[in-house]
């Protein structure tokens, strides 16, 4: 019978840290794809308001139209500046993700390798055990034929 493998419970807990790394890691791309999401909305919404403004300057404006119009620009100016900030935030928040699973799978292969030679070792050894319990069987077999002639 093999004998179980001593870092089973390191291995199990590789594989955990593992698994968690890899769900934080999906959670922080979907957060910057939604950041990024939200960045190209405000773009959108910005290239449309500034089309709206030049029509509305070929058709004529009186000044308080024409500031309300501006200043609605800068706030959407603004709100995007904000909002690239918090993409290029994700973006760096996903990298350090990345490298942390990158991390955690390096570690969690190097239990694996060391499973898996035990794995083979034992394989090894209780195939040898049964060919010796084979040539032992066969020796016996031998002899008690040898001893009935």
């Amino acid at each position: 019978m093999p004998k179980p493998f001593s870092l089973q419970t390191v291995l199990d807990l590789m594989q955990n840290r593992s698994d968690e790394a890899t769900q934080r890691l999906a959670r922080l791309i979907a957060s910057e794809r939604d950041a990024q999401s939200k960045l190209r909305m405000l773009e959108e919404y910005r290239d449309d308001y500034s089309e709206r403004f030049r029509k509305a300057m070929q058709g004529g404006l009186r000044q308080p139209e024409w500031r309300n119009y501006q200043e609605f620009l800068q706030r959407l100016d603004e709100a995007i500046n904000q909002q690239l900030q918090a993409v290029r935030q994700q973006q760096s928040q996903t990298a350090s993700g990345q490298a942390e699973w990158r991390q955690q799978r390096k570690r969690l292969q190097a239990f694996d390798a060391l499973f898996e030679r035990h794995r083979s070792s034992e394989a090894k050894l209780e195939g040898r055990q049964e060919q010796k319990a084979q040539d032992e069987l066969a020796a016996r077999r031998k002899h008690d034929k040898d001893d009935d002639e």
